[in-house]
């Protein structure tokens, strides 16, 4: 996983828990980089699941709802620092249904050895929308928690269905989103 991954969790924590916290997490658990992430280094997702069991175990907060949390929080970062990938005039819909072809491809223009996940969009209409995701790691749940954050990000009603296809850890999830009739 890309640092920045790691040093925006670190931002969240801070931000929305403490910086004891943090330093609490970082004591907890016992990973090979030392917690000594840069926003550019390369640093195996154990790390990830580590912290964010670490988190869940200090704040009594689930694993899941962590996830969820930090995606979100994550996608608000993402409008922040990559401005250009988010146009006028976009919807919610418009944004997610680029992530492969748009987003991620710009990802690996700065980040070469990047390993992102799979979006799938089918939308037949401007209703709903399925995202079929996969990952080779288990962060179903950040995904859904950066989808939110996408809607909250452009103020649209749309409510989340969610299918696990694979047994947990869910690396394969059908997301499909309906957008609330007035």
């Amino acid at each position: 996983m890309k640092g920045i991954v790691f040093t925006e969790f670190f931002d969240m924590v801070d931000d929305k828990m403490s910086p004891e916290m943090a330093e609490q997490i970082i004591d907890d658990v016992n990973v090979e980089s030392g917690c000594a992430y840069t926003a550019i280094g390369t640093y195996d997702y154990s790390e990830m699941v580590d912290l964010v069991g670490a988190l869940s175990q200090r704040s009594g907060v689930s694993i899941p709802d962590l996830q969820k949390t930090y995606g979100h929080h994550l996608f608000s970062v993402f409008v922040d620092k990559y401005p250009t990938m988010f146009r006028e005039g976009d919807t919610a819909f418009d944004v997610l249904e680029r992530v492969d072809d748009t987003i991620h491809r710009e990802v690996h223009k700065l980040y070469p050895d990047a390993e992102l996940p799979k979006f799938v969009p089918t939308r037949n209409d401007d209703v709903s929308l399925k995202l079929d995701y996969t990952s080779s790691r288990p962060f179903a749940d950040l995904a859904e928690g950066l989808i939110k954050g996408c809607i909250d990000h452009f103020g649209e009603d749309i409510i989340i269905h969610r299918e696990d296809i694979s047994p947990p850890p869910q690396t394969h999830t059908l997301f499909t989103l309906e957008r609330v009739r007035d």
